[in-house]
């Protein structure tokens, strides 16, 4: 009978003295960036305003001894990974902008989603989708790919295409015409590829969580977006820039 008490009471035992152990093994690794950048005051406009940058970046999750993807600042052989995907869209004011004269302000807007991304060593494949909150309630999406140059352990650099894609709503939002103006003619905006470009990205690791990150990307506005006449009074190339500091962490739980 004691034999029959003590066996299961030490089993619980085991298993509690175990326990720190495998909270050991449980982390979640990933990055928060902040910074500047400069983007076009509104999609298909000619000038340009300063934007804030943020963004999430998915490094690894470890539990019960499986791991999926790679810790900030290592160089992956090979996996999927998730990243947040972030845009801030600042407001469209047309007092502001005389080819916009006659059409509705929209507000600011901010579109939060996340991506997945395919890693080898050089190069990368991704996607990501985002939903847009206060300017405007739609949907909008990026496909990419990059080759990726390591020059040293603290370099890291990336450069490839880029595809922009939206719905109906985004599309209308931002290059519809739903009245014709002195200027502009009615038009309706359809979702679907709305631009393609390039980027470059470099990466400069202080140290195994700070890091300094930039940007410049290019991106010609194409279908809807390219013939819509918000864009064609203003301009079909669209250029954006960043610079942040990013901020490794690795939670143990």
């Amino acid at each position: 009978m004691r034999l029959a008490l003590f066996l299961p009471l030490a089993s619980c035992l085991a298993m509690v003295a175990a326990l720190p152990v495998a909270a050991q093994d449980r982390s979640f690794n990933f990055a928060l960036r902040g910074g500047v950048g400069a983007a076009p005051d509104y999609p298909g406009a000619s000038s340009y305003r300063a934007t804030p940058d943020l963004a999430f970046t998915f490094g690894s999750l470890e539990w019960g001894g499986r791991k999926i993807g790679t810790n900030i600042g290592e160089a992956p052989k090979t996996g999927f990974g998730f990243t947040g995907a972030f845009r801030y869209l600042g407001e469209r004011d047309s007092s502001d902008h005389p080819e916009l004269a006659g059409l509705e302000d929209i507000d600011a807007a901010v579109e939060l989603g996340f991506g997945v991304v395919y890693r080898e060593v050089n190069w990368q494949v991704f996607g990501k989708v985002r939903r847009g909150f206060g300017g405007h309630e739609g949907v909008t999406g990026e496909i990419g790919a990059d080759v990726i140059f390591r020059p040293d352990e603290r370099w890291t650099i990336t450069a490839g295409p880029r595809f922009s894609l939206g719905n109906d709503t985004y599309a209308d939002t931002y290059f519809g015409v739903d009245t014709a103006t002195p200027t502009l003619a009615a038009y309706e905006a359809e979702g679907g590829l709305l631009g393609a470009g390039v980027e470059v990205q470099a990466t400069y690791r202080l140290d195994d969580a700070w890091a300094l990150e930039g940007a410049v990307a290019y991106q010609r506005l194409l279908n809807d977006a390219g013939d819509s006449p918000i864009t064609q009074a203003g301009s079909d190339d669209q250029w954006t820039m960043r610079f942040g500091v990013s901020r490794a962490f690795n939670w143990r739980f």
